[in-house]
This record gives C-alpha cells, structure tokens and sequence, in this order.
C-alpha cells in the first residue's frame, strides 16, 4: 500500500466489522444515507437477504491506522447481476460468448438499493484512493473479473476516475420541495437564506402546468371516491400488526411479477428493532380494512445524484448539504385492485408528508419516466467500473462513450418537458 502504516484486511461479514467505528466513519462522509449505516447492512445479512445462498457473498473491504478504521466499504462478490439496478448483462453475456468467466463479480453497493450515496468510506480522498487501491488488488489476487461501485457520491466518483475506473451514467426521478422559478418570482420569496418551501400540497399542485395540475386532481379524486383512506405511522409508532401488513403487500406485489422477494419478513423486523425512526408507513384502508401500504425511508442526509434542475443551488454535487429531512421511496403493494392507488401511496401521500413536514427531497428511485407528470425530476446518477481483462474494459469503455451520450440527449430531452407553468 501506498502508506505503510495502514494495512488492509478483507472481513467476511458485516458483522466482524465494528458497528460503531462503521456509523462513524460514514458520518464523516459527504452523503451519508440510512442505507449504509451498520445496522442496514447487518440486517441484510443476518436476516437471509443478501447472503451467499441468494447470490450476495459478503467482503467487507476495510483499512487500518493501528486500532483506528481509517476506510471501509461494504463490497460482495456477486454469483449474478439481480438486485443491482445498474445492468450488466450484455457484459455478462460477451464474456461468456467468448469463454471468459464473468462471475463472481464484486460490487461496492447496497443491496437492492438504488439509492445514491457514499460507498467508499474514508478519512480523507487519499484514503479513499488507498481503498479502491486495495479493492482492485483483492479482486486481482482473487480471479475476480471486475468491481463496479453502484450508486456513488460524488467524492467515490471523483476517486473512481484517478483510479482509471470507469463511469456509466443512468437517471432517476427526484422531487425538490422548492418552489420553481416562476413561483419565487410571483413571490415566493426566500427567509433567512433558505429556499423557499411549498406551503402545502396545493401550493404544490399551482406551481404545475394546468393539464398536469387537473391529471393529479382527476388520479386522487378517483382513489377517494373509490373509498379508501390514507394514515401514517413511523417510527416506533409503526406496530407489529403493521409491519405484518405491509409485507403481505411487498410479498404480493413481486410474486405477481413471478418473483420471490428480495427481502426477508425478518429483515424488516430487524428495521423495526434497530432503525425505527428511518421509516415511515403509510397505510390506505377501505371499509375500516387495510386494503395497501407503501413505506418509506427517512434520513436527514443529502443524496449525490445531480441534474440540471440543480444548476443553481450553489454545490457542485447540485445540492447544498443541510440538516433537512430526505424521504425515499422503497416498497408498496396492494391487496385489492383500485385505480390511480399506485399513485396515491407511492407520490402523493408521501409528498403531502414532505411539504406538511419540510423534508427537503423525496427520491422516486430507479427508472420510470411517468414520475415527471408527479413533478419528480430527472437526475443523473453515476457508477464506477473496473474491469481486471484489457480487452474487455477498452470495449465496455467504447460501450460507455456511445451510452453516455444517449442518457445526455435523454435527460436534456426530459428537460424540455418539465411539468411546471411556463414563465410569460
């Protein structure tokens, strides 16, 4: 290693990893999301989730200053590419059309996570350099073909590229709770230094062109008529009754799609146990009965992903870190069939919450371009790759160039239908 006093040494779980050097070292970092903290990653684990058996055999990449965890980040060796949300199979498939071994591959991820954050953890960027130093050399030594840093910050990016890795772009769909432009101007001005926040939801609703504005109205008026009623619970307020709910809903939803879900009924209850206060349930209920149920998690950190409804916000990442909440969306199901329910539990009641409750952002995660109409924008969201064979990393490298231009032209398309009134 580059600085002789600090060693590296690869653990096998999560849970041979100090959860409280881990949360610290995380606080340290830009972009810190619940996701990463020990106890996610150890519930993940010990619940039977993201184990070797399901594909996901955990490497916790770790470097050490004497007694003192100076860097870390949570890597697997993977048997497949499911529950990545970055998709490689046209690189899996190459690979195995010309006799080369593409599996086990390692990510430095969360599992099942799409969500941008700090994945390489350390003190300062030279450590940081050190630790994906040490991850590629593993990897090597290994016979593993490639590390591929999912979802990362800015900070892993920007390391990631003096590391020679190389970057794939894709774009989700974000919601700001500030006003746009024209609304400031009409005004909406801002106090105490601080952007301006929408008031409520229909503060919210005046800020979008008129046939968005009528669409959302028309979706929720369908939902209410239909009967159904929404309540929310977080936290430890969330009961075991609920709990048990909600993962009949999360179960049903991925066996209708002809899957088995990712996650475990035990690793919600470790969430119940261990991280209360990151989730937040909303239940929608008809004839006194809960019929649906999307949760959602909640951390007071900023996200990495950057778009360019984020050019003024005076950060280069395109958000200035604060204190704020920040709400994800992660799960819903629904035992009975309603129409526009889909929309109602998974935007609109969970950003009536962020307006009624000042969270900064809610992130739609991956995909889906019929979140704009909602008034979640389009980001883009960054991953590094490294790839151990010379010829195979020069072709997916030309594969990236072509790519990346596509998501360019796609997010600045995206841009010229943005949902909002248009200034005079």
């Amino acid at each position: 290693m580059a600085e002789a006093d600090i060693i590296a040494r690869v653990l096998p779980s999560a849970l041979d990893v100090d959860a409280a050097a881990w949360n610290r070292l995380l606080a340290q970092q830009s972009h810190p999301t619940p996701f990463m903290r020990h106890e996610y990653l150890a519930a993940l684990e010990s619940s039977g989730s993201a184990t070797p058996r399901t594909g996901w055999t955990p490497r916790f990449m770790t470097l050490w200053q004497g007694d003192t965890l100076v860097a870390a980040c949570p890597l697997y060796l993977k048997s497949h590419s499911y529950g990545e949300y970055v998709f490689d199979w046209a690189w899996a498939s190459a690979y195995e059309q010309h006799g080369v071994p593409y599996y086990p591959k390692a990510v430095i991820a969360v599992p099942f996570t799409p969500v941008p954050g700090s994945r390489l953890l350390a003190r300062d960027a030279a450590t940081r350099a050190l630790l994906v130093q040490a991850v590629c050399q593993w990897c090597e030594q290994e016979n593993v073909s490639s590390v591929h840093v999912l979802f990362a910050s800015d900070d892993d990016v920007q390391t990631s590229v003096q590391q020679d890795l190389m970057l794939r772009h894709t774009v989700q769909f974000h919601w700001k709770n500030e006003p746009p432009t024209l609304a400031a101007a009409q005004g909406e001005a801002a106090t105490a230094g601080q952007p301006p926040r929408y008031r409520d939801f229909d503060h919210f609703l005046a800020s979008l062109s008129q046939d968005k504005r009528k669409k959302i109205r028309q979706e929720r008026r369908r939902v209410a008529d239909a009967g159904v009623t929404f309540r929310w619970s977080r936290g430890a307020g969330i009961s075991t009754a609920d709990w048990d709910f909600f993962y009949r809903c999360y179960e049903r939803t991925y066996l209708e799609h002809g899957n088995p879900p990712y996650l475990t009924r035990d690793f919600f209850a470790r969430m119940a146990a261990h991280m209360p206060d990151a989730w937040l349930l909303f239940v929608g209920e008809r004839d006194g009965r809960p019929i649906a149920s999307s949760l959602i998690a909640i951390g007071a950190y900023e996200s990495c992903a950057t778009g360019p409804n984020d050019s003024d916000s005076g950060s280069e990442s395109g958000y200035e870190p604060s204190s704020g909440l920040v709400a994800y969306g992660r799960y819903w199901g629904a035992l009975e069939r309603v129409d526009c329910l889909h929309f109602e539990a998974c935007y609109y009641q969970p950003l009536q919450w962020c307006i009624a409750h000042g969270a900064v952002r809610f992130e739609g995660g991956a995909q889906g371009e019929h979140k704009m109409a909602r008034a979640l924008l389009p980001v883009q969201a960054t991953s590094a790759h490294w790839l151990a064979h010379p010829a195979f990393a020069e072709a997916v490298q030309r594969f990236l160039d072509r790519e990346g231009a596509g998501v360019e032209n796609y997010l600045e398309s995206l841009h010229q239908r943005l949902p909002f009134k248009q200034a005079p």
